[in-house]
């Protein structure tokens, strides 16, 4: 039970950073084809539930249905996933708002990219802290 609620908030926190980092990066270029509206944190937060929920769902099925029927685009099944996954929070919720070529196609590799090192990292970097944390309460 602890490793599924772990396993959740790693992907709920690696969907929140892709989402933000893409936000900031596309900010960056002045690019407005990507936006997460901040005067919503509560849309914010429901883009990035939504986001993580579309992606858990959504990966294993179009990996299936890749293995079965295309077996060429299993290693594209994470962006696909992605890429439905921000049509569907950009849809449903009013925290994230994509529009534009920029948005649908730069956007989800950016943030596919994001999730994924994120996703790769952050247990790492998670169980450090725990570790080290678990060593100053035994000193």
């Amino acid at each position: 039970m602890v490793r599924l609620l772990a396993r959740t908030a790693v992907f709920l926190l690696a969907a929140a950073i892709g989402v933000v980092l893409t936000d900031v990066l596309f900010a960056a270029f002045d690019w407005q084809t990507f936006d997460v509206v901040w005067d919503d944190p509560l849309g914010f937060v429901v883009a990035v539930v939504l986001f993580a929920v579309v992606q858990a769902v959504m990966s294993p099925f179009f990996a299936q249905l890749a293995r079965r029927n295309a077996p060429t685009l299993v290693g594209a099944v994470g962006l696909i996933s992605t890429y439905v996954a921000l049509l569907v929070a950009s849809l449903v919720s009013d925290g994230l708002e994509i529009s534009g070529w920029q948005g649908w196609v730069i956007g989800p590799v950016i943030v596919w990219l994001v999730t994924m090192l994120a996703t790769f990292l952050l247990p790492a970097f998670i169980l450090k802290q725990a570790v080290e944390e678990r060593r100053d309460d035994r000193a």
